[in-house]
C-alpha cells in the first residue's frame, strides 16, 4: 500500500476513492469496497463550496471523508490509515472519549448520539444503525467543510452534515425535508496529518427531533412488509 501520491500529499488527505483504490489488503466490514459514485453526485449537486485541491480545506475535508470510509467499512481498525490507533480518541459535545476499537464495534452513529428520547444507542447494534438512516436518507448522507479556522496541530472547522428525508425513521412518517446538520470540530494531528483526536460539537436533538416531526405512521399509511431499501443495504453502501 502506496503511503503517497503524486502529489506528495499523504494518501489520507487525498479523494477518498484513491484510499479505496489503494487498500487492497483490506479487512472490509461487507467483504467489498464502498462506491462512493452516487454519493459523488449528490456532492456535485448540492455542495455549498467546491474547495481547490490542495487547499487547507480540501484537505481537511479529505481526511474526515477518509476516517469516516475506514470506520464504516474497514472491519479491522489496526488498518485505518487515517488515525493513530494508539493514541486516537474521539468525543461528542465534550462527553466520553472512545478509541478507535469502541468505533469500530458500535459506530458513529451510536457512539456519537447515544441514549436520547428518540434514538436509542443502547438498543442499535453497528449494522442496524447503519440500516436505520439508510433508510431515513435513502438518497445519502452527504457531509462537507464549510470553513477551516486553524491549521495543524489543532485543525479547528465547521461542517455541514445533510440529507433528504424521504424514508421513514423508526415508523415516524417522512416529511421529505432536507435536513441540515451544523456542527463544528476539533481535530488534533500529527505532522504527517494523522488525526490523534477529534472534538465534535453539534446540536443532535434537534436533528433527531426533525426526524420525529412527522409523526408515527399509521398501518395504512406504511409500505408492504418487505423493506424497499433491503437488497440496496445488503450492499452496504453508505453516502
Amino acid at each position: 500500500m502506496s503511503a503517497t501520491q503524486s502529489n506528495n500529499l499523504p494518501l489520507w488527505v487525498q479523494d477518498r476513492d484513491k484510499v479505496i483504490a489503494e487498500s487492497t489488503d483490506v479487512e472490509w466490514r461487507y467483504q467489498t469496497p464502498p462506491d462512493y459514485s452516487r454519493s459523488k453526485e449528490n456532492l456535485a449537486k448540492e455542495s455549498i463550496h467546491n474547495h481547490l485541491e490542495g487547499t487547507l480545506e480540501a484537505i481537511v475535508q479529505n481526511l474526515v471523508r477518509t476516517f469516516e470510509m475506514e470506520v464504516s467499512f474497514k472491519a479491522n481498525p489496526q488498518q485505518w490509515l487515517s488515525i493513530v490507533n494508539e493514541q486516537f480518541r474521539v468525543s461528542t459535545n465534550g462527553g466520553v472519549e472512545y478509541t478507535a476499537a469502541d468505533l469500530s464495534a458500535q459506530g458513529t452513529y451510536n457512539l456519537f448520539m447515544a441514549d436520547s428520547e428518540h434514538y436509542k444507542a443502547s438498543e442499535e447494534s453497528f449494522e442496524s444503525s447503519a440500516k436505520v438512516f439508510h433508510t431515513t436518507f435513502p438518497q445519502g448522507f452527504p457531509w462537507e467543510v464549510l470553513e477551516v479556522f486553524s491549521g495543524p496541530p489543532n485543525v479547528t472547522f465547521k461542517w455541514r452534515h445533510w440529507g433528504h428525508f424521504n424514508g421513514e425513521y423508526k415508523g415516524h412518517a417522512p416529511t421529505g425535508e432536507t435536513i441540515e446538520i451544523i456542527g463544528m470540530s476539533i481535530a488534533k494531528v500529527t505532522d504527517d496529518l494523522k488525526v490523534i483526536s477529534l472534538e465534535h460539537y453539534f446540536d443532535n436533538n434537534l436533528f433527531l427531533e426533525k426526524l420525529t416531526f412527522g409523526g408515527k405512521q399509521t398501518n395504512a399509511q406504511k409500505p408492504g412488509s418487505a423493506c424497499p431499501f433491503s437488497s440496496w443495504f445488503k450492499k452496504s453502501r453508505k453516502s
